[in-house]
């Protein structure tokens, strides 16, 4: 899920999907937040209803709307098919209920296990450059900001990694939760293994140093590397190329000379996409390893938790002192079916488009009617390809009600947003922010953004960058839950069965003692298709509420790493063996270190 290509369905399991959940408390247990960090392209309203309303049939009202936040980490390699709107159900091949059902019942899990291995602690707040992982992928765009803007700031992409490191009160490790802004597209759209790109390399990474011994998704420490302010960042630092030409396509329109846009895409650092993410997913570790151990600024002062919905067709907006603008409904421009350069669209339409093509207005307007002009008004200079906001066959094509949330604690603010912000709109909003804290007698706030929140609401730029198209707190109305009984265009699996003596997870075939350089290593075992697992028919656990924690200074805190393994199967070398799965999703879930494997 992120390429939006219905062509690429998953061939097998390259590593595992998990949910982190953090959870942070009162001394007193008076309040509490949850933030979780999914192995998954972004979160959708779909699964944020799913989620709290399970949460709710467990714990009552302990974890609620306003305290829960749900984060996707921004993988492109993970699967689909978790959304209630058309438009991702067009190309996800609709609602897949395994998916959807894996992804509900592993962030449970994971908010579960956090809930259960709650003790006193202490937090560390860390930050720092992180160099060698980002290009800008719209510079073109980033030029259109203020030049006054501009040099405020030495790169055109966000460096500042912000680590949060977590121990109990004996000092012993617990997690550490980070935020920095990469898009987790080192491995590109022609990938078929599902996996978790190069964030989730980096948790690898930390995990496996700190659970010594321990196979991934085991062990009491959790590192969970969350999403930021994203949107026009790209991991891919080689730039943009052709790849029929090898030559170089930074332009402003990404396009070859030779076979146009779709031939234009960026890579590297690495020889392949496999080498890329793990050189990636390495920097990002050694620099998160580096702050966590020198971290000690203590984060201490209250916990307070805000959520909103808002409906983002019908907002007004004071834009100075004598005018106003009000937004509309949403709709999709040309420049969305460019894709980008880390993973080009379809039929050659080009990224920065002004204008429409006649061609396909015609066709649009055949087929889905034509855009009202209030829309095309609303939305200049951007010429719309999809109206979706004026669909609603067979269902709403794209959410209008919004979540936006904002945990404090203590001087930590986090912001939590449904989009993918691009550098110079995320740099905006934290200022906003921490000049709004300011103005309120609150010095000295850290605010982080945490982006693909709660519900996704594709790009998210400043003014000046929209000119130059290229991607596109009371309570408010609540958002519908649309009943979708079985919309998929996916192929059902056949019932598995082992070989008879056999289980899931057996060695037929094992490695030989030892190879020559050159060789290939290969074993063969008992799998399955993940979308057999018996996590799919998971029943919640009734919740039993334990004794509070005498009142003391530290907040409560606590993190585990447990992956979620299928029915009587578990794996030595910590991979999933199966056939060749059509989607799977893995989540894992950590209360403030703990971390659980989606199927």
């Amino acid at each position: 899920m992120g390429y939006a290509n219905p062509d690429q369905l998953a061939g097998g399991i390259l590593s595992r999907l998990y949910s982190r959940a953090f959870i942070v408390a009162e001394p007193d247990d008076s309040k509490r937040v949850v933030f979780v960090s999914a192995d998954i392209g972004m979160v959708s309203q779909r699964l944020r209803l799913e989620v709290i309303k399970k949460l709710k049939s467990k714990y009552g009202e302990l974890y609620r709307q306003d305290n829960v936040i749900l984060s996707g980490t921004h993988t492109h390699s993970g699967p689909a098919g978790y959304f209630q709107y058309t438009i991702f159900l067009l190309t996800s091949k609709g609602l897949i209920k395994p998916s959807l059902n894996a992804l509900v019942n592993g962030i449970i899990k994971s908010i579960d296990i956090a809930h259960q291995n709650m003790k006193e602690g202490r937090l560390f707040i860390n930050k720092g450059l992180v160099e060698n992982c980002q290009i800008n992928r719209s510079p073109y765009s980033y030029l259109q900001n203020p030049e006054s803007e501009r040099n405020r700031y030495s790169s055109n992409t966000d460096k500042e990694m912000v680590v949060l490191k977590m121990v109990d009160v004996n000092g012993q490790e617990l997690g550490l939760l980070s935020w920095f802004a990469i898009h987790p597209v080192s491995m590109n759209n022609t990938n078929l293994l599902v996996n978790s790109d190069n964030v989730g390399y980096a948790s690898y990474l930390f995990e496996q140093e700190k659970n010594k011994g321990l196979l991934p998704g085991e062990g009491s420490f959790v590192a969970a590397f969350a999403s930021s302010n994203l949107g026009d960042v790209s991991p891919n630092i080689k730039g943009p190329h052709c790849i029929n030409t090898g030559e170089s396509c930074d332009n402003p329109n990404s396009y070859c000379s030779v076979g146009g846009a779709k031939m234009c895409m960026a890579a590297g650092p690495g020889s392949d996409m496999i080498e890329s993410t793990k050189i990636i997913g390495q920097n990002l570790y050694l620099k998160a390893k580096e702050l966590y151990t020198s971290a000690s600024q203590e984060v201490t002062g209250p916990l307070h938790s805000a959520h909103q919905w808002v409906n983002m067709s019908d907002v007004t907006v004071q834009l100075n002192a004598t005018h106003t603008g009000k937004t509309c409904k949403p709709a999709l421009g040309y420049s969305f079916a460019a894709g980008t350069i880390d993973g080009v669209g379809f039929l050659n339409f080009t990224q920065g488009s002004l204008e429409g093509q006649p061609f396909w207005e015609i066709v649009h307007n055949q087929l889905l009617g034509e855009p009202s002009n209030e829309t095309k008004e609303c939305h200049k200079p951007k010429p719309i390809l999809l109206n979706t906001g004026e669909i609603s066959f067979p269902y709403p094509w794209h959410p209008e009600i919004v979540d936006v949330q904002l945990f404090t604690i203590g001087s930590l603010a986090i912001v939590a947003l449904p989009g993918e912000l691009t550098t110079m709109s995320g740099r905006r909003l934290r200022e906003a922010i921490k000049s709004e804290f300011e103005s309120h007698g609150t010095q000295g706030m850290n605010v982080v953004i945490a982006g693909l929140c709660n519900v996704y609401t594709h790009y998210i730029t400043t003014y000046e960058e929209y000119q130059n198209t290229v991607q596109d707190l009371p309570n408010g109305p609540e958002p519908e839950f649309f009943s979708i009984t079985n919309i998929t265009l996916l192929p059902g699996v056949l019932a598995d069965v082992a070989p008879i003596g056999k289980k899931f997870g057996d060695v037929l075939q094992e490695v030989q003692p030892q190879y020559r350089m050159g060789e290939v290593a290969e074993a063969t075992f008992v799998g399955a298709n993940p979308r057999n697992s018996a996590q799919n028919t998971l029943l919640a656990r009734p919740y039993t509420p334990t004794p509070k924690p005498a009142p003391s200074p530290p907040a409560l805190c606590s993190v585990h790493s447990h992956p979620q393994l299928n029915a009587e199967r578990k794996e030595e070398n910590g991979l999933e063996p199966g056939r060749r799965p059509e989607h799977y999703k893995r989540i894992e879930k950590t209360p403030v270190t703990e971390t659980y494997p989606l199927h």
